[in-house]
């Protein structure tokens, strides 16, 4: 049960870095995400209630998008 915690901090925290690279503020409630970005987008960019599989997954396709 540790390891999966531990392995679940560890993907969090690599999302907390991937959102900050490709400029999106991340906001989290409970076990869901809220990711945000304003920088170059209109209207803003708001991507809510996100597991972290999603949020993993949205910030992943916006980078190969070319976006970041």
């Amino acid at each position: 049960m540790r390891n999966i915690r531990q392995k679940q901090s560890e993907r969090e925290a690599q999302m907390w870095v991937l959102a900050g690279r490709l400029e999106f503020a991340v906001e989290k409630a409970g076990e869901r995400f809220t990711l945000i970005r304003t920088a170059d987008v209109a209207p803003p960019v708001c991507e809510e209630e996100l597991t972290l599989d999603q949020a993993e997954g949205f910030l992943e396709t916006w980078k190969l998008r070319g976006h970041g």
